[in-house]
């Protein structure tokens, strides 16, 4: 009996040994095969074409008609040399919400669109030697190659460079002094342009002395190649409005302002502002640690909270109260290219004949004289050639980014009289969007004049293909500030179309009121013969 309950027991037990055997097997199958899934969620197809859009470049295209958009003006570029490099057209990772990639996608087309219209591509005659600002020994003898090489010596983060004749040998800030002509500072498609940026966006600052004179705090950076740039600082908030009780002699500088006038100018086909880039500063490492200016030295402290910040010293807002603060070290500014020194090209400083009081409360005389500009046609240099209507330009210019400071302009001494408006100093523009400001408009009410070419360009940027914000909005976003926010804030960009609007007006009331006066002085200036061969923007 005993045998029987032993023999009983011993096979129950084999029965679980069994089982859990199998359980184990079955177990170790289920997991091998959870082991081998991948962790990653598959990509979706397609996945790829994103990335490569997110690193898409647009090239220039030419139009065939005023209002015709390109069918194929998408060029990838999948080399990508230089993590560093600067493309031409950036565009944002298509990761962040879609539609405002979209957006700036078909603006940065509408971008190419317009540099490729006639009318930014107007055919013009050779420049003469004596229409240069600047010239270099076009051929040198081997004799005298030593001689003659631009040589320097090293100094403390500078590079020992040697300069010759050659333009490959001069870096990007030579060149651009090198192609200043009597009519623009940079061609419309210029090579330069890029490595310019990308210098100004980049490059290693070696020196940082505040600037002398001027209202606000400015400061002259330098880099190794012995280029040199204007820095101002970010002082408020981008979206921040000026103080509607501030009067405009009074108000900050903006760095978001002076990039935006850059790209505007450029967009108006204008090219009379230098290159300006957006730009992060580390305020020890790129300008306490490398400045020799004692009295900027000064004025650095830490703040309460940690932040790195100085004041320096000028007329406004350089004190303790209105200090430049970094976040806690980056500090945010626009990085403008010097212009050549006055000892190689002087510039004349012309006061502006509507230049305002600037007084709390006396008026200007033409803003009590409708019949003002009568005057000023009869005044040299504006009574020959075309100071007056490059003086317009500059007009338009600062109504749509409503200037209000615009007291002097300056030319190169060089040129004469028969020469362009250098448009200077534009840190006091885009204050106000939800304001216009009408008085700015005041020498196009009371002159009745503009170029046909200014004018042609300005309908061309009122139309849906080529719209002022849209455009502004792609040129922006190539900044290396986009990255951080977008430079200019929607109601501004909206602003500029509401402006163009108020400008096209303008002129359209000067033509009504020339044809009610009959054999009156035509309103538009003919720049060029070959405008007979574009086509009228409608609109």
């Amino acid at each position: 009996m005993m045998w029987r309950i032993r023999r009983r027991s011993r096979t129950i037990c084999l029965s679980l040994a069994f089982i859990t055997i199998f359980i184990h097997l079955l177990l170790a199958l289920v997991s091998f095969s959870i082991y081998h899934q991948p962790c990653d969620t598959p990509l979706p197809p397609g996945t790829h074409i994103l990335r490569d859009l997110a690193h898409t470049n647009y090239t220039s295209v030419v139009i065939r008609g005023p209002a015709e958009l390109p069918t194929d003006t998408i060029q990838r570029d999948s080399s990508h040399k230089d993590g560093k490099k600067m493309v031409k057209s950036h565009v944002r990772p298509l990761s962040d919400k879609g539609g405002k990639n979209a957006s700036i996608e078909s603006d940065l087309l509408k971008l190419e669109a317009l540099f490729g219209h006639p009318l930014y591509n107007m055919p013009s005659p050779p420049v003469p030697e004596e229409d240069w600002l600047l010239r270099v020994k076009p051929k040198v003898k081997a004799s005298e190659r030593s001689s003659q090489r631009w040589v320097s010596a090293s100094q403390d983060g500078y590079e020992d460079v040697h300069w010759n004749s050659s333009s490959s040998s001069h870096p990007p800030w030579l060149r651009f002094h090198l192609g200043i002509s009597r009519w623009q500072l940079y061609p419309h498609h210029d090579p330069n342009m890029e490595p310019l940026m990308q210098q100004l966006a980049a490059h290693r600052i070696v020196s940082a002395v505040q600037k002398s004179g001027g209202t606000q705090l400015k400061l002259v950076m330098s880099f190794p190649n012995y280029g040199q740039a204007m820095f101002k600082p970010m002082k408020q908030e981008r979206d921040e409005e000026t103080n509607y009780n501030l009067y405009y002699f009074s108000d900050f500088e903006r760095h978001n302002a002076e990039i935006a006038a850059f790209h505007l100018d450029r967009i108006l086909g204008y090219r009379r502002i230098p290159p300006v880039a957006g730009r992060l500063v580390d305020v020890v490492k790129e300008i306490k640690d490398v400045t020799t200016d004692r009295k900027l030295a000064r004025t650095f402290f830490t703040s309460p909270v940690g932040n790195e910040c100085f004041y320096g010293q000028c007329s406004y807002y350089c004190s303790t109260e209105h200090a430049v603060c970094g976040r806690p070290r980056d500090l945010e500014g626009s990085l403008a290219v010097m212009l050549p020194d006055l000892s190689l090209a002087r510039r004349r400083t012309w006061r502006s004949p509507w230049r305002r009081s600037y007084s709390r409360s006396k008026l200007a005389k033409w803003e009590t004289e409708p019949e003002y500009c009568s005057t000023v046609k009869k005044t040299p240099p504006y009574d020959k050639g075309t100071r007056l209507v490059d003086f317009i330009d500059m007009v338009i210019l600062d109504f749509l980014m409503s200037n209000m400071d615009r007291h002097h302009y300056e030319t190169f001494e060089k040129f004469g009289n028969n020469t362009f408006l250098l448009h200077l100093d534009n840190g006091r523009a885009f204050g106000r969007h939800s304001k216009d400001e009408p008085s700015i408009l005041t020498p196009l009410k009371q002159c009745c004049r503009i170029r046909r070419s200014t004018w042609l360009r300005l309908r061309l940027l009122s139309l849906p293909h080529y719209r002022l914000s849209n455009v502004m909005r792609a040129s922006l976003s190539r900044d290396p500030l986009h990255k951080v926010a977008p430079l200019l804030a929607e109601p501004h960009l909206t602003a500029l179309d509401r402006r163009l609007k108020t400008v096209l007006g303008t002129v359209s009331h000067c033509q009504k009121q020339q044809k009610r006066n009959g054999n009156g002085e035509d309103i538009f200036y003919e720049d060029t013969t070959s405008l007979k061969d574009v086509a009228t923007p409608a609109g």
